[in-house]
């Protein structure tokens, strides 16, 4: 449960991956870092009491209620399989770990839409290598932090690789703005402060060398840090720049997707893989990191001594990725909408601090539709539609999808079926609701056309009709 954020801030995307309850943006919560408590209408909850948490309706109750676990019965996987008779769209899954391949593939998933390298860089012993490379001086410190990353990356691919053989899996190069790995400038500085408290409590000199050094290494930390911040991180050092300006991290994690791939086919699972070359705004940018993907194919497969089948493709995220889609589909196998961000960038928007406006705005009937929630079709749906239309004037048969939180959403999917997209993909748990909905779109848009059809047909008949009548001339 957070004070701030919404349905598509980062904690509920990440709670709903992991199939966690969580309630995001719950205003009335006052928190107390200090006291380790939270107040609420003057009622005041400390650390290790319990709530209970309802992520449907977005109830929290004070103490623990008693839950019981839903179970999937056999109408369950009746009913997917008539919505699998009838649907289109193909409906992949959002998945960063083999946990959520695996829970993905048994709600039905057809695959990886979207695999979040980022987020196998948490961890105690990840996330210091991380900070460690961020932080390196130079590319030969760099490298020496990546070499430590490489064999854990490796590790979650082949997992991967292997819950999802014979399926694609997409998997997105780092995408999020460093900081997000660092220690907060807040946090560092109070740190520093205790430190500092510490140090005139002390009573020996041995304790004082010891605070001392424990102080300069924070001040040091502080700086490096400092020199990393951003004044808009999610619009700054990111995505495909980040492989750009530092092709050793692009290299790294390519090494380890196809060392990964080479040893899952060795082990006779059938690897279907797409690498996605995050926030591209500029053909060339995919152009050059497209390179770079390809030679290290080459030396690992070189290495292995066998062949790999992949495609390099782009999420399309930034409204000039959407206009200039003609072009950068020059270089790409596929393209992926990632409507989150595209909705962000489109609106101007936060969609972690617009929780507190939004709701306001679909009161009063200034927004149909909290538009992180269902997707804007007269705006970014234009984009998409246009992007799409776009990329498949130059590749025909270019494969295009969303993998937005949007992809979980029913009115979104219908709109995603109406443009001619390939798939659509959700979080694991969405999946078998984004299955019925492709179903449902599918089955109106065939509604639809043979309607108008049949008004086609009855309106050439009656024209027909009037052509062949005789007018009959009376005498007066």
């Amino acid at each position: 449960m957070t004070a701030r954020g919404g349905m598509t801030s980062h904690a509920a995307v990440v709670a709903r991956g992991m199939g966690k309850t969580c309630v995001c943006g719950a205003s009335a919560l006052n928190i107390d870092y200090s006291q380790q408590q939270f107040t609420v209408d003057g009622a005041v909850v400390t650390k290790g009491e319990w709530i209970t948490v309802d992520g449907s309706t977005g109830r929290v109750f004070l103490g623990q209620v008693k839950t019981i676990q839903p179970e999937l019965r056999q109408d369950f996987y009746e009913l997917m399989t008539w919505a699998d008779k009838f649907r289109r769209l193909r409906v992949r899954a959002n998945a960063d770990t083999p946990r959520d391949a695996k829970v993905a593939r048994g709600f039905g998933a057809e695959g990886i839409g979207l695999c979040r390298t980022e987020h196998m860089f948490f961890g105690d012993q990840r996330l210091a290598a991380m900070r460690e490379m961020i932080l390196a001086d130079g590319v030969g410190a760099r490298e020496k932090a990546l070499e430590k990353l490489l064999p854990l990356q490796r590790g979650d691919f082949l997992g991967i690789f292997r819950e999802m053989a014979g399926l694609p899996v997409t998997i997105r190069l780092l995408d999020p703005p460093l900081h997000e790995f660092l220690p907060s400038v807040d946090d560092l500085l109070v740190e520093l402060a205790e430190l500092k408290m510490a140090l005139q409590r002390a009573t020996t000199l041995a304790d004082m060398d010891k605070l001392l050094d424990e102080i300069d290494e924070k001040r040091a930390l502080l700086r490096q840090v400092n020199r990393t911040r951003e004044a808009n991180p999610m619009l700054g050092f990111r995505g495909c720049r980040l492989g750009l300006l530092f092709p050793e991290v692009t290299r790294m994690q390519c090494r380890a997707i196809f060392e990964a791939a080479c040893q899952a086919q060795g082990e006779k699972k059938k690897v279907e893989l797409e690498i996605m070359v995050p926030l591209v705004s500029l053909s060339e940018e995919l152009r050059q990191q497209g390179e770079l993907i390809h030679d290290v194919a080459r030396q690992v497969m070189g290495e292995h001594g066998t062949t790999i089948e992949y495609h390099v493709g782009t999420m399309i995220e930034l409204p000039r990725a959407a206009l200039m889609a003609d072009r950068i589909a020059k270089h790409a196998d596929f393209f992926s909408f990632g409507t989150n961000d595209l909705t962000q960038t489109t609106f101007g928007l936060s969609r972690d601090d617009s929780s507190r406006f939004l709701p306001n705005y679909v009161d009063r009937k200034i927004l149909r539709d909290d538009p992180f929630q269902v997707l804007d079709r007269d705006g970014v749906g234009q984009l998409v539609q246009l992007g799409t239309e776009r990329g498949r004037s130059v590749k025909p048969n270019l494969k295009v999808g969303i993998c937005g939180e949007h992809g979980g959403d029913p009115s979104s999917i219908a709109f995603c079926n109406e443009i001619g997209l390939d798939y659509v993909s959700c979080s694991p748990f969405r999946v078998p609701v984004a299955r019925l909905a492709a179903a449902q779109a599918a089955l109106e848009a065939e509604a639809t056309r043979v309607a108008l059809e049949a008004a086609e047909n009855a309106a050439a008949e009656a024209g027909k009709e009037a052509t062949e009548a005789v007018p009959t001339a009376v005498a007066d």
